[in-house]
């Protein structure tokens, strides 16, 4: 298929970690249209998104970062390139089926604030994490130059500096950040420690690959993730299975927001630097075609169970499972055509037209190996 042809499947630097975002909107799809009802998917998959969105912001900016007119202009740039065309488009079609014109609901959501005030109807209910991404974008440029310019403990205080305001904040009973649990659940400031997980992650990277020993035998690392992340998701079953009394949320909060990024990092440490059937698995070639394709699935997803998959269901009286994994599959087709016939030529166009395609810049020029 020669519109397959355009896209450079196979020749990202980190393969497997474009694997890793199809494998984490899979798992994201079965947490709203379970296969059984009642069932649930312990583990968060944005966590995975988070880490990985810290490690290649870091891994393609960093060395180049600066807060110049010209720099940032570039940088922000490809950052609505590739968020805001696909993300404007579903939204139209939410607005249209939903019918809700209501100027403030309208204006939270097409500028992404919707997720910082409680109570705003969210027109695509998973575009909340929109919101956590793009207020780390936000501070990335900040929290890079705070690295180099003194370290990433420095970088790290930040963080928890804008987590005690935004709790301060969230005390005052007002829509804006509403509450401390809201902060911790819905809010960059509560997910600030998985996106420094993906920092640290980048910054232990590019010393190994300045020093050209990034690549090492044997699987301990992507093993000893693997273990560590399956700890931490069987202590997360047990607090679902048995809640205690009291802090229940808080108790899951610190063990998704804060405990799992570590091994979460310790996984991708593994899948960048060896050789295992996992990450020849993640790095397949179909793999990276669907990872590419994931975002436009993630904003996809929930039109097709809303409108598809739960009507079949009702219109059938059972026969739950294929139509689950009818809908998965029709989806991630829409996915790909969406990715490949709109999402990637408005992000190359958007590009070129903001001259944000260079090389000091561009996502190409760092995770993608370019031939000389």
């Amino acid at each position: 298929m020669s519109w397959l042809a355009k896209i450079p499947l196979g020749s990202e630097r980190y393969p497997a970690l474009t694997g890793i975002r199809a494998a984490s909107a899979v798992a994201v799809f079965f947490e709203h249209f379970q296969v059984w009802p009642g069932s649930r998917v312990i583990i968060n998959a944005l966590a995975f998104f988070y880490v990985l969105s810290g490690f290649l912001i870091v891994r393609v900016y960093y060395e180049r970062a600066e807060l110049t007119r010209a720099w940032l202009s570039k940088y922000f740039a490809n950052r609505f390139a590739r968020i805001y065309p696909v993300y404007f488009l579903l939204l139209t079609l939410a607005v249209c089926l939903h019918h809700d014109f209501r100027p403030w609901t309208l204006f939270a959501n097409y500028t992404l604030l919707h997720a910082l005030f409680h109570g705003t109807n969210m027109l695509i209910q998973p575009s909340w994490s929109l919101t956590v991404e793009e207020t780390f974008y936000l501070l990335a440029p900040a929290v890079m130059l705070l690295v180099r310019r003194y370290d990433f403990a420095v970088a790290f205080g930040l963080g928890c500096l804008l987590l005690l305001l935004a709790l301060g904040i969230s005390i005052t009973d007002v829509a804006f950040l509403h509450t401390p649990l809201f902060v911790l659940s819905t809010t960059f400031f509560g997910h600030f420690a998985e996106f420094y997980a993906g920092v640290y992650l980048a910054l232990a990277v590019m010393r190994l690959e300045k020093a050209g020993a990034a690549a090492i035998s044997g699987a301990r690392y992507t093993l000893s993730g693997v273990a560590s992340v399956a700890v931490v998701l069987a202590c997360m079953s047990y607090v679902y299975a048995y809640p205690p009394s009291k802090h229940f949320a808080l108790t899951i909060v610190a063990l998704n927001n804060f405990l799992m990024p570590v091994p979460i990092a310790l996984l991708y440490w593994g899948l960048i630097r060896e050789n295992t059937w996992l990450s020849r698995l993640l790095a397949h070639t179909a793999a990276g075609l669907l990872g590419r394709a994931s975002y436009s699935f993630y904003l996809l997803h929930m039109f097709a169970v809303d409108y598809v998959g739960i009507p079949l269901i009702s219109r059938l009286g059972g026969y739950r499972f294929p139509v689950v994994l009818l809908t998965l599959i029709g989806t991630w087709a829409v996915a790909v055509l969406l990715f490949v016939f709109y999402e990637e030529p408005l992000n190359v166009f958007i590009r070129k037209r903001f001259g944000s395609q260079g090389r000091s810049v561009g996502m190409p020029a760092t995770l993608f190996r370019v031939k000389s």
